[in-house]
């Protein structure tokens, strides 16, 4: 890790995803990633995630910190939900879990 950046993952409380009225996602197993300098982030395991609503897109993104992402899309948001399949070893439990820009905590 660069000087002065900190990853940090843990369990998170209940988590829903809602885009445009529908539930995309829900789950109470969700893992809270919190980086230096970013908002945090829920990961929610692929199982609690209506993937049937998705499309992969052919957009990723490397950050040195966690690794290659892949994105899905929605037909009126493109890039909404993104996973590592790969993850730097640090952040191992993230793997296949997928991340929303917006999520509702409970």
């Amino acid at each position: 890790m660069t000087r002065g950046h900190r990853i940090t993952i843990e369990r998170g409380g209940h988590v829903r995803v809602v885009h445009d009225g529908q539930v995309l996602a829900e789950s109470d197993r969700a893992l809270v990633l919190r980086e230096t300098g970013c908002p945090e982030r829920y990961y929610i395991p692929p199982e609690d995630v209506r993937m049937d609503l998705l499309t992969p897109s052919g957009t990723q993104t490397y950050c040195p910190f966690k690794g290659t992402a892949s994105y899905w899309s929605r037909p009126d948001a493109a890039d909404l939900v993104w996973a590592y399949p790969d993850p730097e070893p640090d952040v191992a439990e993230i793997k296949d879990h997928l991340c929303f820009y917006e999520v509702e905590v409970f």
